[in-house]
């Protein structure tokens, strides 16, 4: 690594180097492949022993960034201190969630007041016993990282079993504990990963592992009071591309093991009575062939886009779940885009979006429906935590923009929501201050994209305000138009809030993802990029005061509207951003390339591919010329984007860029895809990144007082 000594030190806003900026070594490294050279000066920042990162030079290069962030921010701390103190203000110091049942009890967390994670306890029907599972700030003790991954209690109540990630590389340690002695059991399971779940006999506990490779790819079975290393494996994955997990019916009948890539499920059924019965395939997998069930009253019931991309209802006895045996129950088409299904013992439920707005749809086993009436014309909505087979009624996550999030109970017979839980913004927020919109904007091709505005009526639409516009558009992920209190931040200094529900998501539907993906993947970009100049047309801002962000994949476009359109921006914050495409897909050794080959292309066979990937990632069309200011961020031992593409991409900006504008890389270093796991941690984060933010486009930082 190296630093260029007479540089300009760069400037942005009221963001100001006293320092030259690192400068990573150039070093040769060329390849060549479809008949085309890839020159890759920066490709000495993958350390060949990851996931152990010790190489010497790499270490100094993120250190040395990370020292010049801290340095740039410096002068500003009294900013990020005020805005974390304004983030913190609007959380529940001591939260609680709304209890429910698991067979014949009440579970429930809560976060006690300064404590960074959550206390998991549960009581008798009646409430009262209660009695401590898990308290993750004392498992936390002296980790500078902890995640409580999922827990799992035993039908008989007896026994608990969960897992944690303790440096953010997402290989969980599964542990079990007897909750009527308090004593762990059975010694320790690494290397595992999702949720474990309980045979009926609570002897019995499933788990899957993670390969080398960080690829989930074998369900074993252990046995209580048999040492770990007997367990039996059920099912290994022989396809690197498909990823395993194991669930578990809503009936509680039947273990499910699934076995999927972005395109194509596989799924055998195994009786939760009996978990060493040979699993039952019920449609072997063929590309395009996506399909999830569930189980109540003797019948499986499936999720299927075998008929219509926007997916059916079919309905199979348990004895025969066999394609051959699929019966229609609720027809595909192009308006109502299933989404999930949980079928209780006496309703099936249905997540579903027409025309883009999340709807529940509830319906009886003799054929009867209706869909549950919301109270906004805009918000989102979803099954929330219904663990009981037989309740009287299903339990629903629901906000706006404008309504933080609520817990609804929804009773089956009275069809009426009953609020259980409102989150409370401590601080104070008045819903009438704001107003939210949704637009249709017109792209390039004339498809129209959905946007979600929301702002304070006193927003004017001059094109003098600030607006800020969030993106993500991959893997039919939609972004929901949901509430966020730490949004109020930036709306009580003069933004607007915009969320792009562009291509890529599955926001209207399945064919929306479709036409952002492979090659039409350039679709995702073009759709932000004009979302953002229509927002300047309708009054929202100008040019350059805009500020943008995205994480993962939505890092990727952040990169990539970077790269087509520059002058539109006066901010971007890109988080653990998935900017070297092509390298990754090229490289099938990384955990998730060959899984994402259906996503992105395989350029490794296919020249189309390889050319479609090289015109757009962000990495390799960096070009000479000016960049705004702009933060990235990093997790060394992230699993998902690894540390060295948006170290690579930053080192490749700072060679090329023709501009003073700021750049930072923060790179947490105890840390995964997700940043830091406190929640005031993560506060603190969001803090540095408003204020970034804040500085970059000239905003005057004052609190809310001063935008009355």
């Amino acid at each position: 690594m190296a630093s260029a000594p007479n540089a300009a030190y760069a400037t942005s806003g009221k963001l100001v180097a006293d320092r030259p900026a690192p400068r990573a070594d150039r070093r040769p490294h060329r390849f060549e492949l479809h008949g085309v050279a890839v020159q890759d000066a920066y490709a000495w920042l993958r350390d060949p022993g990851y996931p152990e990162v010790d190489d010497a030079d790499v270490l100094a290069y993120l250190e040395a960034e990370n020292a010049y962030f801290n340095a740039v921010v410096a002068p500003h701390r009294a900013l990020i201190d005020a805005l974390f103190l304004e983030l913190k203000g609007r959380i529940k110091a001591d939260d609680v969630s709304v209890p429910w049942q698991e067979g014949s009890h009440l579970y429930q967390w809560r976060f006690n007041p300064g404590a960074e994670y959550r206390v998991w306890v549960r009581t008798g029907l009646d409430g009262r016993n209660e009695q401590l599972l898990i308290d993750e700030n004392a498992e936390a003790k002296g980790l500078d990282y902890y995640r409580l991954g999922a827990f799992s209690v035993s039908p008989d109540g007896r026994y608990l079993a969960w897992t944690v990630d303790d440096d953010g590389s997402e290989r969980f340690t599964l542990k079990i504990r007897d909750l009527a002695t308090g004593q762990t059991v059975d010694g320790q399971i690494t290397s595992a990963i999702g949720s474990p779940e309980w045979s009926s006999d609570s002897r019995t506990l499933l788990y899957t592992l993670v390969n080398e490779q960080w690829r989930p790819f074998q369900v074993r079975a252990h046995r209580l009071g048999t040492p770990v290393a007997q367990d039996v494996v059920l099912y290994e994955e022989q396809d690197d591309g498909f990823f395993v997990g194991i669930g578990k019916t809503q009936s509680e009948e039947f273990l499910v093991i699934g076995s999927d890539n972005p395109i194509t499920s596989e799924v055998r059924v195994i009786p939760a009575a009996n978990p060493f019965a040979p699993a039952v395939v019920v449609a072997p997998r063929r590309t395009g062939h996506e399909y999830e069930l569930d189980h109540a009253n003797g019948q499986f019931f499936i999720r299927t886009n075998d008929r219509h991309k926007n997916f059916r209802v079919a309905v199979a006895p348990e004895a025969t779940p066999q394609e051959a045996s699929w019966r229609e129950l609720i027809a595909g088409d192009d308006r109502h885009y299933l989404r999930s299904l949980s079928s209780f013992k006496r309703v099936l439920a249905i997540e579903e979006r027409i025309d883009g707005l999340d709807q529940v749809r509830v319906r009886s086993y003799d054929g009867a429906e209706h869909y549950v009436a919301f109270p906004e014309a805009t918000y989102t909505a979803r099954l929330g935590t219904n663990a009981s087979y037989d309740p009287d009624f299903v339990r629903l996550d629901y906000q706006s923009m404008v309504t933080p999030s609520t817990v609804f109970d929804y009773g089956f017979a009275e069809r009426k929501l009953s609020t259980r839980k409102v989150q409370e913004i401590p601080s104070g927020y008045d819903p009438n201050r704001y107003t939210t919109e949704r637009l249709r904007i017109k792209a390039r091709d004339g498809v129209e994209v959905p946007v979600s505005v929301v702002y304070r009526k006193d927003f004017k639409k001059n094109g003098k305000g600030l607006l800020h516009v969030y993106g993500y558009g991959a893997y039919g992920l939609a972004i929901p138009p949901n509430f966020s209190s730490y949004r109020i931040s930036l709306l009580d200094r003069g933004y607007a809030f915009a969320i792009a529900h562009i291509r890529g998501g599955d926001d209207l539907g399945y064919q929306w993802y479709l036409d952002g993906k492979l090659a039409k993947r350039t679709n995702t970009f073009n759709d932000f990029v004009d979302v953002a100049r229509a927002l300047t047309e309708k009054g929202f801002a100008a040019p350059g005061r805009i500020s943008a962000s995205g994480g993962s994949a939505g890092g990727e476009l952040m990169g990539a509207v970077l790269n087509q359109a520059p002058e539109l921006w006066g901010a971007v914050v890109a988080h653990v951003p998935f900017v070297d495409v092509l390298n990754t897909m090229l490289d099938p050794t990384l955990p998730l390339t060959p899984r994402e080959w259906d996503e992105w292309g395989n350029p490794i066979q296919d020249a189309e591919a390889f050319q479609n990937i090289l015109a757009y990632s962000p990495y390799d069309q960096v070009e000479k010329k000016a960049y705004p200011p702009l933060l990235v961020t990093a997790g060394l031992n992230d699993p998902r984007v690894t540390y060295w593409e948006p170290a690579k991409w930053t080192a490749r900006l700072r060679h090329r860029k023709t501009d003073r504008n700021i750049l930072l890389l923060k790179t947490n270093m105890e840390a995964g895809h997700g940043g830091k796991s406190g929640r005031y941690q993560a506060l603190q984060e969001q803090a540095e990144e408003y204020a970034f933010i804040l500085l970059a486009m000239g905003a005057v930082p004052a609190g809310p007082s001063a935008a009355e």
